[in-house]
């Protein structure tokens, strides 16, 4: 009976690493697959962080549609909240989502992409 090659178990381990995370992926995918969310995290990429208001005014959203965006991520997990007095500023909370979002940017928004 022939034994696996070593090249043969590594593919199946990476296979079967791939498929572990490919749940984790599709649902990252899943809260950042809006038009608007995508814009939402564009901005949070360039600045850091900000808030609500601001955020609905840059992209024209109302601040019932803004909060409803925010709040779908921020319940995956991708973004943290800090608080100052009444207001509330939103940022990236997952490195893998800036760097997602960098490299989105470097294929589809910067002039070597057009």
């Amino acid at each position: 009976m022939p034994t696996e090659t070593t090249s043969q178990q590594e593919l199946e381990r990476t296979v079967d690493e791939m498929a572990a995370r490919a749940g984790d992926v599709a649902k990252l995918l899943k809260a950042i697959g809006n038009e608007r969310r995508l814009l939402v995290l564009c901005q949070l990429v360039g600045m850091g962080e900000a808030s609500a208001g601001a955020l609905g005014t840059t992209i024209g959203l109302s601040q019932s549609a803004m909060s409803q965006h925010l709040a779908v991520m921020r319940e995956e997990g991708l973004l943290s909240t800090r608080r100052e007095g009444t207001t509330i500023f939103y940022a990236i909370a997952e490195p893998k989502l800036t760097e997602l979002m960098d490299t989105l940017h470097r294929l589809y928004c910067s002039p070597s992409a057009a």
